[in-house]
């Protein structure tokens, strides 16, 4: 990797725990350079009343999950969701991890692997975004879900400690503590004017994170 790297004039790095590994490995010439987001796709405008209606017939909470269900993303980490009053889980996507994670949430709506609109409308009818990887470069998934007004709960570690700032938008959890997982979406599922500042704040935080404005710079 180096001497591939070192040919380049400049090697782009989409998150600064990215960043960090790369020069820590001796990479030269390092960028930052984040991903944008669809704020049109992703925006709170497509929350979806029927739709939560159909998913929490009697008024839970929605919490979901987005992504590939396979080992280096640990969806496994859900079951300890899966049980807490007063919350539906919501998993959005497909992988070989499949039958683990619905083993280890048998409660939850399984929707499958969803893009385009679609997506749009389900992410910004959830109440709470849950990320399980602890090894994102970046995390896009997170950033969407800020884009719809979502509160997020994720992993202290990699490309998410850069997009979700602890108790503003939402909170970071040590990333081998499903304990302190279930206990900030526990937090956030009984408190509805927190979860509104933390998705407006969130909202607010992508404005200027279109991809005309991130290519731009």
């Amino acid at each position: 990797l180096r001497h591939i790297h070192g040919q380049a004039d400049l090697t782009l790095a989409p998150s600064t725990v990215t960043l960090r590994q790369l020069d820590a490995h001796g990479i030269p010439r390092l960028g930052l350079w984040r991903r944008g987001v669809d704020l049109e796709r992703f925006n709170p405008v497509h929350r979806d009343e029927n739709l939560r209606r159909e998913l929490a017939p009697n008024g839970e909470i929605l919490v979901g999950y987005v992504g590939r269900l396979s080992a280096d993303k640990r969806p496994q980490l859900l079951g300890c969701l899966d049980d807490l009053p007063g919350v539906r889980l919501v998993v959005v996507g497909d992988g070989p991890a499949m039958s683990k994670v619905r083993k280890a949430a048998p409660n939850a709506h399984y929707l499958g692997f969803q893009t385009g609109p679609d997506l749009g409308r389900i992410v910004a009818s959830l109440d709470t975004f849950v990320h399980t990887g602890a090894d994102e470069t970046f995390c896009q998934a997170v950033q969407e879900a800020m884009a719809a007004g979502v509160p997020v709960v994720a992993p202290a570690s990699g490309g998410p400690v850069d997009l979700v700032e602890h108790g503003s938008t939402g909170f970071l959890y040590e990333p081998e503590s499903p304990e302190e997982l279930r206990g900030y979406v526990a937090r956030l599922a009984a408190g509805p004017a927190l979860r509104a500042q933390f998705g407006s704040r969130a909202r607010f935080l992508v404005q200027n994170r279109t991809w005309p404005a991130v290519c731009g710079h």
